[in-house]
């Protein structure tokens, strides 16, 4: 299991209900440690930075000790800079094994493209990233997840595409392999011209399955043709995964994010959560 676990926190609604109900059930199933972080924006005049960062401050380590009441060792962090940066060296010095990230809402790409802090936080850690998503309750007036976060590890849905990247999201999947119950791996084949189809299907099954001997769990196989995105959202709902592990390339992120990449269209529009794996 992810032991060392990072969650950066505005305050806002949504990170405070992920902070109190999410971050708590992962260390019921096996984080050990929790780095509680608050950034304040650079963009703020000196003055007003250092004062904002004695206020924050005080609140984050208020809310420190009500997870830390919960038997969570805890350890608050709050630094003057750039968010997304901040975040990152942070956790590099610690050396994370995961960053946890709220999302809200379906306006993802919007925020994205406008240079949001999770965004570009995506594109500035090597650190795993899970998104966990939310959205508003209408009946019952207030946001709530939509996954259970104690379980969301069990019945992964793992895309690989061959390239050295994917042996780098196996290896994060295998973390977490004592609570998965199921595994399932996922390659779509929306290369090569009408006529090599066939082939790089078969190709592709024996690659699969190649991978699919790194588990020690019950693994399924699914090869596919057509649009990536589509394929990985459309089996994840088939097959009831319970979270979506893909990797994510490098830091030109900001340029695959406009062309589309497939990564960044499974973030999107994806109600699960999305494990995204750097692969530098």
């Amino acid at each position: 299991m992810f032991e060392k676990v990072l969650f950066p926190t505005d305050f806002s609604e949504v990170s405070m209900h992920a902070l109190r109900e999410c971050v708590p059930q992962l260390f019921e199933v096996g984080a050990k440690k929790l780095y509680l972080v608050h950034i304040v924006d650079i963009t703020a005049a000196d003055i007003e930075a250092i004062e904002l960062m004695k206020i924050d401050e005080e609140e984050l380590n208020k809310i420190a000790g009500e997870i830390r009441a919960k038997g969570i060792d805890v350890e608050s962090i709050v630094k003057v800079g750039i968010p997304s940066l901040e975040i990152a060296e942070i956790a590099q010095e610690n050396n994370v094994d995961l960053i946890v990230v709220p999302s809200k809402g379906e306006n993802i790409l919007r925020q994205m493209l406008l240079g949001s802090t999770a965004s570009n936080l995506v594109r500035a850690t090597k650190k795993p990233v899970l998104v966990v998503k939310y959205e508003w309750d209408e009946e019952e007036e207030k946001i709530k997840c939509l996954s259970n976060c104690k379980e969301i590890f069990k019945r992964p849905l793992i895309a690989l595409d061959f390239s050295e990247c994917s042996e780098k999201v196996v290896n994060v999947a295998k973390k977490f392999e004592e609570l998965i119950d199921e595994v399932t791996l996922i390659h779509v084949v929306d290369y090569g011209k009408p006529e090599e189809f066939e082939r790089n299907i078969e190709n592709a099954k024996t690659k699969l399955e190649e991978f699919a001997k790194m588990f020690n769990v019950p693994v399924k196989t699914e090869i596919l043709t057509g649009i990536a995105s589509r394929s990985i959202l459309g089996t994840a709902l088939a097959k009831g995964s319970s979270i979506i592990v893909i990797g994510k390339k490098g830091r030109s992120v900001i340029k695959d994010l406009l062309l589309g990449s497939t990564a960044e269209r499974v973030v999107r529009d994806s109600k699960l959560p999305i494990l995204l794996v750097p692969c530098e």
